[in-house]
């Protein structure tokens, strides 16, 4: 008979041993001071309760081509161009209001600028002129308040004239109208008087670049952003104000604007 092997005794495991691992070291939490709160700029939504918080103000210069001809430029060969207001030059009108709007300093010829306002709701870079107004949340009724004299001047010595632009309150506007209750502002008469007295008047048709081109030429040099206000260019008979006048502004289909300089 074959003997049995005789079965190896089992081999005990050996215990791994832990290894200890260096606490963490418990980092302070950091908190930050703010030192300046600047508050958020606000324009109202017409009827809704809400309000539209402004980004930036991207402006377009001599987009009638008979205003382009009064400030002596040729529309037929000249490309948009655009500038920037401050987001606190804006000074919110409502309707069946008359605001109190202050003569600026530094200048004896402050200018009104009747204009369509347009207000992004969202954006992108290189947006097509076809896909632009379903971007646009609502339009309004605004004024590019201008110190001419020293537009001009900083003009003539080949500088930036962000001055002649960019005075405090320099931006009225109305309450924004949502396009879904408006419809995109394509045509419809535009004016604006001074004392009772029509100075400015033309139609929206007779923009050089419309409303979506201006969005296509802006998101090429910017990344448009929800929050943007794009004033869109004024007609002809461009002039001055004095302390006293009364000016309403006029685009069919808004509510007037109505100041007062003072």
């Amino acid at each position: 008979m074959a003997k049995k092997a005789k079965k190896k005794p089992a081999r005990k495991k050996s215990k791994a041993k832990a290894v200890k691992r260096p606490a963490a070291k418990k980092t302070k939490a950091v908190s930050s001071k703010v030192v300046v709160s600047v508050p958020p700029i606000y324009v109202p939504v017409a009827g809704a309760g809400e309000q539209f918080q402004v980004r930036r103000i991207y402006c377009i210069g001599r987009n009638y081509a008979a205003h382009a001809r009064e400030m002596g430029s040729d529309p037929d060969r000249e490309p948009p161009f655009f500038f920037l207001k401050p987001t606190d030059a804006i000074q919110v009108v409502m309707p069946g209001k008359l605001a109190n709007h202050p003569y600026p300093s530094l200048t004896k010829n402050y200018q009104y600028e009747v204009e369509l306002v347009a207000a992004l709701k969202s954006g992108g870079k290189s947006i097509k002129a076809a896909d632009a107004l379903k971007h646009i949340y609502g339009y309004a009724v605004g004024l590019d308040m201008t110190r001419r004299d020293l537009q001009i001047g900083m003009r003539e010595q080949k500088k930036p004239w962000d001055i002649g632009k960019s005075a405090d309150h320099g931006a009225p506007i109305g309450p924004l109208h949502k396009v879904a209750q408006t419809g995109h502002f394509t045509k419809g008469a535009i004016s604006l008087s001074v004392n009772g007295e029509v100075k400015q008047t033309s139609d929206l048709t007779h923009m050089i670049w419309s409303v979506a081109e201006q969005i296509e030429k802006l998101s090429e040099a910017f990344e448009l952003k929800a929050g943007d206000l794009i004033y869109s260019g004024t007609p002809e008979n461009v002039g001055p104000v004095q302390k006293g006048d009364l000016l309403v502004c006029k685009i069919k289909g808004l509510p007037d604007l109505s100041l007062k300089i003072v």
